[in-house]
């Protein structure tokens, strides 16, 4: 009789994977990143292992907001003093910091528990076209394939 198979820690093999932001929008550019980063392309996942791929991300700021979210979604933040929050809309945050807006977006989408946090340090996002991971010899993969 089979018994359902189970991935071990030591035998998953992690690939280095890239994905090109421009022109997608933000929601499927994180739910294609979040689902690599956990593993769930592949035959071996199991949900208690890290299983998943690093991943890296390029052109953040070309990253598509579609709708009204430029202007309408908002990000807030406490500082941990009374009167301390602050408020950023997406438009603001994809001007200023759009590595920030890719990650909060994919990190929504892990676990929260340890696994989940284990498994975003596995996130790369840079906003122009370049990255430091060639030594890694990383994939390109075309995201419009996937979506």
């Amino acid at each position: 009789m089979r018994t359902t198979y189970m991935a071990k820690s030591s035998e998953v093999e992690r690939n280095w994977v890239v994905l090109d932001a421009t022109d997608v929008p933000l929601g499927r550019l994180s739910a294609v990143a979040a689902s690599m980063l956990r593993g769930k392309n592949k035959p071996t996942f199991t949900p208690n292992v890290d299983t998943g791929d690093f991943v890296i991300i390029i052109n953040a700021d070309k990253v598509k907001l579609t709708g009204n979210k430029a202007k309408d979604k908002k990000y807030y933040r406490h500082s941990g003093y009374p009167g301390g929050i602050y408020e950023t809309t997406a438009g603001d945050m994809l001007n200023n910091r759009p590595e920030r807006l890719v990650e909060l977006s994919i990190k929504g989408m892990l676990p929260k528990s340890s696994l989940g946090r284990k498994q975003f340090t596995k996130l790369h996002v840079y906003a122009g076209g370049e990255h430091p991971h060639q030594a890694q010899q990383p994939k390109t993969i075309d995201i419009t394939e996937l979506i």
